[in-house]
């Protein structure tokens, strides 16, 4: 419909604004960042580092800057495990908590499990941040892929999937249900009648379900947003089915620009089909953002970045994307064009190839490619990546993107210097912030309390 009403389109596409947030734990999911040239090695866990960039990032009026969160080590070899940057880290409430004293705009997004924490921690401690913050929280649900996780937690085996999924979507339901608790207007704190809150203004949850009991009600006011932001980060069929019944804002994957357009059709129809409509939803694939000067000088730093990422470390990486053990090969030739078949992913083996063959990367280059970071990425100009971005804005790719760093502290200048004030001057993204709460950023509304008018 876009080539046969191109005027029409046009007017109504210059209205769409582009949202960006941060994903900042860890810092850059690049594993050579650490070691990039100038980058603070200790960036995870310094929190000087920490509230330079959160502030650095409101300033440029980024929507969130959200932390993924980890119940276990990485479940890795400890030969790649001990080149890793994101070992360690600080437990994302508290780290939020005092962001949230030095920031005033800004969203803050944590992860939270549903598979092992329990909906009344949950539902207090984002009610907690979202007052703290003045009405900036966001809940990241997420079900926990990690198995050595059980162990932490008194378990010897990981659930299965489809269980971590059905106890995430009645979880979402005591959590959001807690938050009702109270009215907005329970608390008179009348002085001179010595009554502090009304309590037919109070509603006791008593849930009963498969897998969860709780009474309630919580004991914390109504969070400011009503409901801190829902945020939903998984992909597959059950991830995508809880994204539309319950969630505001999608980190997801997508590898180029069809992968996310058909993700964007799907995620906004379980959304309709679900009775919500498409703009309670906002996708925001993660995209990795090298800047440079010309498209040359932005791939020559991504060539140093990955780099740095060991190569004992990274060629299992590109063995698997291959299903061909590339250990045998010449590390500084080329990938041969002539490998054998495989059942690997003919869409993402020829992905492989197509990459070699168009940048001329060694089977090292290749492979610390894949080791580092290989999902979607944004390597060229502010220009050329602003061009970019706004493509995927304009043809329903996505509603934004959750910008991951290269390398801290100089990838992170160099997107609120030079890239947020080219999507400024194409009028795409804000110059200042409309609101004060993240659902204002975010275009969202306030969800009515469902058990008071």
């Amino acid at each position: 419909m876009a080539d046969q009403q191109p005027h029409k389109n046009e007017t109504e596409n210059k209205k769409k604004q582009l949202h960006l947030g941060a994903f900042m734990r860890p810092v850059s999911l690049h594993t050579g960042a650490w070691r990039y040239p100038g980058s603070y090695p200790d960036a995870n866990f310094n929190f000087q580092h920490l509230k330079s960039f959160a502030q650095k990032l409101e300033a440029a009026k980024f929507d969130a800057f959200f932390m993924a969160d980890h119940l276990a080590v990485l479940n890795m070899p400890i030969e790649a495990l001990r080149r890793s940057h994101t070992t360690t880290s600080f437990e994302p409430f508290t780290l939020l908590s005092s962001l949230a004293a030095v920031t005033d705009r800004i969203g803050l997004a944590a992860t939270a499990s549903t598979t092992y924490d329990q909906p009344y921690h949950v539902a207090r401690r984002f009610a907690s941040l979202d007052h703290l913050s003045n009405g900036r929280a966001a809940w990241n649900i997420v079900t926990t892929a990690n198995p050595d996780a059980a162990r932490n937690f008194g378990q010897d085996e990981h659930k299965e999937h489809s269980e971590r999924y059905a106890r995430a979507r009645e979880f979402y339901d005591v959590v959001t249900g807690l938050w009702d608790s109270f009215a907005d207007d329970a608390f008179v704190r009348d002085v001179e009648s010595g009554i502090f809150f009304d309590p037919s203004r109070v509603h006791v949850l008593d849930h009963h379900g498969p897998e969860l009991h709780v009474r309630g009600p919580l004991n914390i006011a109504r969070p400011p947003q009503g409901w801190p932001v829902i945020v939903q980060a998984g992909q597959s069929e059950p991830g995508r089915q809880l994204a539309g019944e319950t969630a505001e804002v999608v980190f997801c994957a997508p590898r180029n620009l069809a992968a996310g357009q058909a993700l964007f059709q799907d995620i906004k129809a379980r959304a309709v089909a679900a009775g919500r409509s498409r703009d309670d939803i906002k996708l925001l694939p993660a995209a990795l953002v090298i800047l440079g000067d010309t498209v040359e000088a932005a791939r020559a730093k991504r060539l140093v970045l990955d780099s740095l990422v060991h190569y004992e470390s990274a060629v299992a990486s590109l063995s698997i994307a291959l299903d061909f053990d590339v250990s045998g090969l010449d590390p500084d030739g080329p990938l041969p064009t002539d490998l054998p078949e495989a059942n690997a992913s003919k869409t993402g083996r020829e992905g492989v190839l197509k990459l070699a063959a168009d940048e001329g990367l060694t089977v090292r280059q290749l492979a610390q490619r894949y080791g580092g970071y290989s999902g979607l990425a944004f390597v060229g100009t502010p220009e050329t990546v602003a061009d970019e971005m706004e493509q995927w804005l304009l043809q329903e790719g996505s509603d934004g993107f959750n910008v991951t760093f290269p390398f801290l502290p100089q990838g992170l200048d160099d997107v609120v210097e030079k890239l947020v004030p080219e999507l400024q001057r194409r009028g795409i993204f804000r110059k200042e912030y409309e609101g004060t709460t993240l659902r204002e950023h975010l275009g969202l509304k306030r969800p009515k309390n469902r058990f008071f008018s």
